[in-house]
C-alpha cells in the first residue's frame, strides 16, 4: 500500500473543513487551510477551492463526521456524501482513503503526546491496553484503538446516538425539559455544541427562569467571566455529563490504556472544569469502579493533531490495521 506525495490530509466536520499538505514523507506538515463546509457542494469542490495549495497532489487522506462504508462517507451533520472513487477520478489522484473522524483520531493517538494535552486524571501508571477517544463538537464522536502484532487497529462507534438518562435529583429536575431529537434524549443531544445549549435552556426552564437568548459563540466567554452565572453552572453540569459518559465508554472498551478527550467544544470550557468532580463522576461505576479508577484521562489542547495523525498513516500505512483492499480509492493489485 502506498500514498504518493504530494498529498493532502483533510478533517471534515459539520461546520468546518481543514486541509493540510505534505510534500514529502519526511517533510513537515503545512499549516492548514480553513474552509466552511456549507460553502462547498462536496469535498472535491472544497479541495479545488484551495487553488495552488492543491496543485500537483497525488493522494488524499480524509476523515469526516459520519459513518464510513467502504469508500463512501455520509456526513451526519451536513449534506455531503463523499465518494472516494469519484473524487479520485475528478482530482486525478493515484490513491486516497476515507476515515470516520474519531476513527482517525483513534489512529492518531500514537503521535499525540501528553505535551499536546491537559491531563485531567493522572493514572498511577501508564498502562497498556485499549485506548479510548471521545469528545463533543458539532456532534459527539467516540472511537477506540487497540494494538496487536505491531499494528494499530481502530474501532469506530456510533455511541453518540445511544439513549442517555439522568443521574441524581439535579439532573432529574431538568431532564424533562430537554429538547428531544427524534423523540429521545441521546448522548449527542446533551454532549455536543448544540447539546450544551439544550442543557442550558433545560436547566433554566426547570428553575423557572426565562430562556437565555445568548448565542453559543459567546457562551463559553460569559461562563468563564462569571463563575456564579447560570452559564457557568451549565458548563459545570456539562463536564459532569462528559465525565459520566467517558467513564461508561472507558469500562465498555476496557480502556486501560487511557481516555483522550477531543473535539472543538471542551478546550473552550476549561475554566469550568473541576478535576476532582470530574474524577468522581468518571469513576462512579458500581462494581466496575476499581477498573475505572485505574484509567487516566487527558484533553487534547494542541490544534490539528488529527491532521498529523493522518499524515502518519499516509507515510507508514503498514503500521495501521486498515483494510486497504476495501477502503483505498484505487484497487490494490
Amino acid at each position: 500500500m502506498n500514498f504518493p506525495t504530494p498529498l493532502l490530509v483533510c478533517d471534515i466536520g459539520g461546520t468546518n473543513v481543514r486541509i493540510a499538505r505534505l510534500d514529502q514523507p519526511d517533510a513537515p506538515l503545512s499549516a492548514p487551510v480553513f474552509l466552511q463546509t456549507k460553502a462547498h457542494a462536496n469535498l472535491d469542490a472544497a479541495v479545488l477551492a484551495t487553488g495552488d495549495f492543491a496543485q500537483g497532489v497525488r493522494a488524499l487522506v480524509a476523515c469526516g463526521a459520519g459513518p464510513v462504508i467502504g469508500r463512501k462517507l455520509q456526513l451526519t451533520n451536513a449534506p455531503w456524501l463523499i465518494d472516494g472513487a469519484q473524487i479520485a477520478a475528478k482530482l486525478g489522484l493515484a490513491q486516497g482513503l476515507l476515515l470516520n473522524d474519531f476513527e482517525a483520531l483513534a489512529l492518531s493517538l500514537p503521535v499525540i503526546a501528553n505535551a499536546d494535552c491537559q491531563v485531567i486524571i493522572d493514572a498511577a501508571a501508564v498502562a497498556s491496553g485499549p485506548q479510548l477517544i471521545l469528545g463533543p463538537g458539532t456532534g459527539l464522536g467516540i472511537g477506540a484503538l487497540i494494538k496487536a502484532g505491531g499494528r494499530y487497529y481502530p474501532l469506530s462507534s456510533e455511541a453518540c446516538h445511544i439513549d442517555f438518562g439522568p443521574l441524581g435529583t439535579e439532573q432529574e429536575a431538568f431532564w424533562p425539559h430537554l429538547t428531544r431529537e427524534f423523540g429521545r434524549v441521546s448522548t449527542e443531544s446533551v454532549m455536543s455544541g448544540r447539546g450544551l445549549m439544550n442543557l442550558h435552556q433545560a436547566r433554566l426552564q426547570a428553575r423557572g427562569l426565562p430562556p437565555d437568548p445568548m448565542q453559543p459563540d459567546a457562551f463559553s466567554a460569559i461562563a468563564a467571566r462569571d463563575p456564579a452565572s447560570e452559564a457557568a453552572a451549565s458548563v459545570r453540569m456539562f463536564w459532569q455529563l462528559i465525565a459520566r459518559f467517558a467513564g461508561d465508554m472507558a469500562i465498555t472498551f476496557m480502556a486501560t490504556g487511557g481516555v483522550t478527550l477531543a473535539g472543538g467544544v471542551l478546550p473552550r470550557l476549561l475554566a469550568g472544569l473541576d478535576g476532582a468532580a470530574f474524577a468522581k463522576a468518571f469513576r462512579f461505576k458500581g462494581p466496575a469502579t476499581p477498573v475505572a479508577s485505574q484509567i487516566g484521562v487527558r484533553l487534547i489542547t494542541a490544534p490539528d493533531r488529527v491532521l498529523k495523525g493522518m499524515a502518519a498513516i499516509a507515510t507508514a500505512p503498514e503500521l495501521y490495521g486498515i483494510d486497504y483492499s476495501t477502503r483505498a480509492w484505487h484497487l490494490i493489485g
